[in-house]
């Protein structure tokens, strides 16, 4: 065979090559920003989504009674908390979620939203008294972000992507301030620690 002959093979040899790298990668991205590093064992009970989807387009309304949408936080990591005070393992991970909200500032919104009975007043009293004060001010009185993202039990937190996408659950309590975990959120918000 000739140099002319052989290359056709190499040439077509290597788009496959590239084929197969490109449907790799295009499989891997959807689920890949999620797990930014190995996700630590404080977090497991956040679980990846094996289709991320829309987060619903559902109003809840902030201390002042003025109504947001999750699409307000797009561009950033969104961690949505459903609570209530009843809730004993809600209050229990309220403060852990505030300190992580205080540890990575940038890039990713803790949005804790109240589905109880209180009135903001009430939700910004008991937060305060909950050493959870630095958290944002949310009430779903007529339980639209449960019905909307299936919830049975609380509490309930879902990770949101910067495009809006719904990519991980937990149902239940996680350790959200653990060292480890709040490293995990600083690395998929694309923050690096100073030390």
């Amino acid at each position: 065979m000739t140099l002319i002959s052989k290359r056709p093979f190499a040439l077509a040899a290597a788009l496959l090559v590239l084929i197969a790298a490109g449907a790799a990668v295009l499989y891997v991205i959807p689920s890949a920003h999620v797990h930014a590093g190995k996700k630590p064992l404080a977090l497991s009970a956040l679980v990846a989504e094996p289709k991320p989807m829309a987060a619903p387009a559902v109003a809840f309304t902030d201390r002042a009674g003025k109504a947001h949408m999750l699409s307000e936080f797009r561009g950033r990591y969104v961690l949505l908390n459903l609570w209530a005070t009843w809730c004993g393992p809600c209050v229990k991970e309220l403060p852990a979620l505030a300190k992580l909200q205080g540890a990575v500032p940038a890039g990713l919104a803790v949005v804790p939203v109240n589905v109880g009975r209180s009135t903001a007043g009430e939700t910004q009293s008991f937060l305060a008294s909950h050493d959870a004060g630095r958290l944002g001010i949310y009430v779903d009185h007529d339980l639209a972000l449960m019905r909307a993202m299936h919830v049975y039990g609380l509490p309930v937190t879902v990770l949101i992507d910067p495009q809006g996408r719904v990519v991980a659950r937990a149902d239940g309590p996680a350790e959200w301030d653990a060292p480890d975990a709040v490293a995990w959120f600083k690395s998929l918000a694309g923050l690096h620690d100073a030390s």
